[in-house]
């Protein structure tokens, strides 16, 4: 049963939802953002500069945590996001690894 923000236990996260999750290229912009950053590190919603409007990162922020990719505790005047890392690593063991070789250059064509 999801936490009180929403979040599945770790025994909860499905495969198939994470990879939906990942499925989307802002999604995984976020988590791959969050991998590069150190362990625990808490970022705001606005800090990606995701160019949707506030309604589609909203709706981008709740799939990633109902997939349970993100930690995402409501503050009241704003929400923070960090990595679920430790839980990831138990349940998808190798997922974050492969998630990290993704970046940014790798979407960029060659240059020769």
């Amino acid at each position: 049963m999801p936490d009180e923000f929403g979040h599945p236990a770790v025994d909860e996260m499905d495969l198939s939802n994470v990879l939906a999750a990942l499925s989307d290229p802002l999604r995984r912009k976020v988590v791959t953002e969050l991998i590069a950053e150190p362990t625990g590190t808490e970022r705001t919603c606005a800090s990606f500069e995701l160019p949707v409007s506030k309604s589609t990162c909203t709706h981008h922020f709740r799939v990633l945590r109902e997939a349970g990719l993100i930690l995402h505790p409501n503050y009241g005047n704003h929400r923070g996001v960090q990595l679920r890392r430790k839980e990831l690593d138990e349940r998808f063991p190798g997922l974050i690894g492969l998630l990290a070789h993704e970046s940014p250059a790798a979407d960029q064509p060659e240059s020769r």
